[in-house]
C-alpha cells in the first residue's frame, strides 16, 4: 500500500506541475471532477487507516492520551477536525455503513455527507431496525449525488416517510433526541493561539449553553452611549471580557492546579517601575507595557528570582506539596504540560517529582515538572524518563520499545524564552 501510494503522490506532483491554464474549457471540469472524486476516495482510504491505527492502541503506546489527541500532533490538525476522522472511521466500521463505505471509497460521496449518512441511520436504526436502516442508506446515497450535506440533513430527518412510514411519527421524537445527542457530542470551544500574540475563539455551543451566553453578554454589549464608535462584534468582546472580570472577582470559582482562579502576569520588576516592561500571561501570550500597568494597579506582586539565563531558581521549599512560590516558578518555566505534543494549559497541570519525593527526591524547581493528569499518571507508569536538559528544560526519553534509539523528546506547544 505505501508504495502504491508513493505512486500516487508521484502522479499527483506531475499535474501539479502541469499547466491548468492550457486545458480546454471542457478538460479544465473533468479535472476538477477527477481531483474531487480522488480526494474523496484517498478520504475512504485515511478513515480506514485511522480506525485500524485507534483499533490497535498506537495513539496511546506513543504516549497521547486519545486517538484525536495523537492525530492532532501527528497531523496538524484541530482538536475537534481530529475528533470528526475517529468517530466517522468508526462509523464506517459499522456493517450498517458498508454502503457507505463504498460509496465514498468510489468517490461518490463526500466525507460531509458520509456523515451526515451514518448519523441519520443511527437514528433510523434505532427507531425501526436494520431492514429500514438498510433502505436508508441506499435512499440517502442516491439523494447525495443531487444534495450537499446541509440540505441532506434536512431531507434525512424525514428518511423514515420513505423508509418505514409506519414509524415515522413515532421516529421524529427519536430523530429530535438523536439531534440533542450530536448538539452536546459535537459542543467544543477552541482558543487558539495567534503568532501575534491574541487568542482566537471558536466552537459550537449547544442550545442551552447558546441561551446562557446570549443572557449574560447581551446586556453587556450595547452601545454605551451616542459617542460609543465600537462595532457590535468589538461591543460583544469587551462584554466577554466583563463577564470574565466579574467572574473572577466573585471569589466563587474553584482553585485550579493548586492556585485560585486568576491571571497571572510575569515581568521585570525595573522596567515595570520605569513604565517601560511588557509582560507575559502564564499562557504564553504576551502583554504590552500599558496593559501590564493597568493590571498592576489591582495586582498582588510576587518577586520570582531568575538565573542568568532566565531559568527560575529554587525556590527552597523542603516540603512534599510543590505550591506557593516553587509552583509559581514551575509554571514560569514550563508553562503547560511538559510531556512532548501535549498542549494542556499551566493550570491543568500536577507538579510531579522528577526523583519520586517517597524516594527521597526534593521538592525543588530542578527536580519537578509541570504534567497534565493523563500524562501524570502515563509517567508514573514508568515506560518514559523525565529529566531536565543542560538548558534546564524538561526533557523525556521514550521507551526502547518505542523508539530503539531512545532519542530525547521535547514539547514545543508551549512559548520559551
Amino acid at each position: 500500500m505505501v508504495e502504491e501510494l508513493a505512486q500516487a503522490d508521484e502522479a499527483v506532483a506531475a499535474c501539479l506541475d502541469a499547466s491548468a491554464w492550457s486545458l480546454a474549457e471542457q478538460d479544465l471540469v473533468a479535472a476538477l471532477d477527477a481531483t474531487h472524486r480522488l480526494a474523496q476516495r484517498l478520504a475512504g482510504l485515511q478513515l480506514a487507516l485511522v480506525r485500524e491505527i485507534d483499533g490497535r492502541g498506537i495513539a496511546r503506546a506513543n504516549g497521547a492520551s486519545s486517538t484525536t489527541v495523537w492525530l492532532r500532533e501527528r497531523l496538524r490538525l484541530t482538536i475537534p477536525a481530529a475528533r470528526r476522522l475517529v468517530d466517522l472511521a468508526d462509523a464506517l466500521d459499522d456493517g450498517r455503513n458498508d454502503g457507505v463505505r463504498r460509496s465514498l471509497a468510489d468517490g461518490a460521496i463526500s466525507m460531509e455527507q458520509a456523515r451526515v449518512i451514518t448519523d441519520t441511520v443511527t437514528t433510523v436504526h434505532t427507531a425501526a431496525g436494520t431492514e429500514a436502516a438498510d433502505k436508508a442508506v441506499g435512499v440517502l446515497v442516491e439523494w447525495a449525488g443531487q444534495f450537499d450535506p446541509t440540505l441532506l440533513r434536512k431531507l434525512g430527518t424525514r428518511i423514515l416517510d420513505h423508509v418505514a412510514p409506519d414509524v415515522a411519527d413515532a421516529a421524529t421524537k427519536a430523530g429530535l433526541d438523536a439531534e440533542a445527542r450530536r448538539a452536546d457530542r459535537d459542543r467544543h470551544l477552541t482558543l487558539s493561539e495567534q503568532t501575534d500574540g491574541r487568542l482566537r475563539l471558536a466552537g459550537t455551543l449547544d442550545a442551552e449553553t447558546a441561551g446562557l451566553l446570549r443572557a449574560a453578554i447581551d446586556p453587556l454589549s450595547g452601545p454605551t452611549g451616542p459617542d460609543d464608535t465600537r462595532t457590535p462584534g468589538q461591543r460583544r468582546h469587551d462584554a466577554l471580557a466583563d463577564i470574565c472580570r466579574l467572574a473572577l472577582r466573585t471569589g466563587d470559582l474553584p482553585e485550579h492546579g493548586g492556585a485560585p482562579a486568576q491571571i497571572v502576569v510575569t515581568t521585570g520588576y525595573d522596567p515595570l517601575t520605569r513604565q517601560l516592561g511588557t509582560g507575559t500571561l502564564d499562557t504564553g501570550l504576551a502583554l504590552t507595557p500599558e496593559t501590564v500597568r493597568r493590571l498592576a494597579c489591582d495586582a498582588a506582586i510576587l518577586p520570582a528570582v531568575l538565573g542568568g539565563n532566565g531559568q527560575p531558581l529554587d525556590v527552597g521549599r523542603q516540603r512534599r506539596l510543590i505550591t506557593g512560590p516553587l509552583r509559581r516558578a514551575l509554571v514560569l518555566r514550563d508553562r503547560g504540560c511538559a510531556f512532548p505534543g501535549c498542549d494542556r494549559p499551566p493550570r491543568w497541570c500536577d507538579a510531579h517529582h522528577i526523583h519520586h519525593w517517597a524516594d527521597g527526591g526534593s521538592t525543588s524547581l530542578t527536580n519537578a515538572v509541570l504534567l497534565c493528569g493523563y500524562h501524570h499518571r502515563h509517567v508514573h507508569k514508568g515506560d518514559w524518563t523525565a529529566r531536565l536538559g543542560r538548558d534546564g528544560q524538561p526533557t523525556f526519553v521514550p521507551p526502547a520499545w518505542l523508539d530503539p534509539n531512545q532519542i530525547p523528546r521535547r514539547n514545543h506547544y508551549h512559548r520559551r524564552n
